[in-house]
């Protein structure tokens, strides 16, 4: 597929060796008022962020996920210079965010989650027509990334409908393409298939990964959607309480983590609890069961086995919810070194 989007080592000089994002002990303090009576309160300071150390290299497609209020929205926000490090060191390109905000922004791509870079009131064209002129993207690049977008993120239809009509889902499509009009380096992605049906995530994932492939973008996403991160991401990282838990493989996060997927098995009719190790039945409900494995281990075996030894009608494979994973894999650590965990709030 030729996307059309320019090369990543036409882009420029530094940076272009080693770490693409570096971050050396960062971490970011927050002062809050709590309520300790009817007319006091008290200053404390919230370490949202508390010394996380990590590199990523250039073209790396990374997954950094943890718990709601686990810092992930924080980190991102420092590596775009919204928020300034209470300390340690931090460089995305070789740039400082903070203190050269603007020259970083020619160079990421940020889509928010729930919050849109969109004009809400705008057709959907307008928002891009005014990113055009705000990054100084020569006509044919934008008219080039344009047209790739919309063929590909299926944005055709929605070119003229203001951003407030639009559904989640489209609007989701409508930020990716604003993005990467300007050609960033590097793309901060917050849940970038929340409110997908099936098709669309599916489309959205494969154009994450052609513009990886091809462009060698940048990508750190987070998400609780673990497909995103199976198909998108060689690495994921694991926050929680301001601290890095895990970095390496997704497999390895199950094996720490102990964690299990399901296995829904709809027979002709009712039937004892199957049996087949090493999975176990956890639930049964007439025809239907509910079958727990090892979320490292493959679904082929266990289910051609099922499908030879039973009466079986459909079955469907669920992935672990996230949280759980990070739990299980939090409870595995304290087990293990309890000195990993400390509090989030310090006097």
């Amino acid at each position: 597929m030729n996307s059309g989007f320019r090369g990543a080592a036409d882009a420029g000089g530094d940076a272009m060796e080693g770490a693409f994002i570096e971050l050396d002990r960062v971490e970011k303090v927050f002062d809050v008022l709590k309520r300790t009576g009817f007319l006091r309160r008290e200053r404390r300071q919230v370490r949202a962020v508390d010394s996380i150390s990590f590199t990523v290299a250039r073209g790396e497609m990374v997954g950094y996920i943890g718990p709601n209020g686990a810092g992930k929205s924080t980190t991102i926000k420092m590596l775009t210079g919204i928020l300034t490090p209470s300390g340690g060191r931090l460089r995305v390109a070789g740039i400082d965010p903070s203190r050269e905000r603007t020259r970083l922004a020619q160079r990421i791509g940020v889509v928010f989650g729930q919050r849109t870079t969109l004009w809400w009131d705008l057709p959907l064209i307008d928002s891009y027509r005014l990113m055009h002129r705000m990054y100084r993207i020569p006509d044919a690049r934008y008219r080039e990334n344009l047209d790739r977008c919309v063929e590909l993120l299926e944005l055709g239809s929605l070119l003229d409908v203001p951003v407030r009509q639009l559904s989640l889902g489209q609007r989701m499509r409508g930020d990716i393409a604003a993005a990467l009009l300007h050609d960033p380096e590097v793309l901060y992605l917050d849940e970038p298939t929340i409110g997908l049906d099936v098709i669309s995530k599916a489309r959205v994932r494969e154009f994450l990964r052609d513009l990886n492939a091809e462009r060698g973008t940048t990508v750190l996403l987070t998400t609780h959607d673990l497909q995103d991160i199976e198909q998108l991401c060689s690495r994921v990282m694991v926050i929680d309480h301001g601290r890095l838990m895990y970095d390496g493989p997704l497999a390895g996060l199950h094996e720490v983590g102990d964690s299990e997927r399901t296995l829904v098995v709809d027979l002709e009719r009712e039937l004892p609890p199957i049996e087949a190790p090493p999975a176990r039945v956890v639930k049964v409900e007439g025809p239907r069961q509910w079958l727990a494995f090892p979320a490292s281990r493959s679904a082929a075996p266990l289910v051609a086995r099922i499908a030879a030894e039973y009466p079986l009608v459909d079955l469907s494979v669920r992935e672990p919810d996230i949280e759980a994973v990070i739990a299980k894999m939090l409870h595995s650590l304290e087990d293990a070194a309890p000195q990993l965990r400390s509090e989030r709030t310090v006097s």
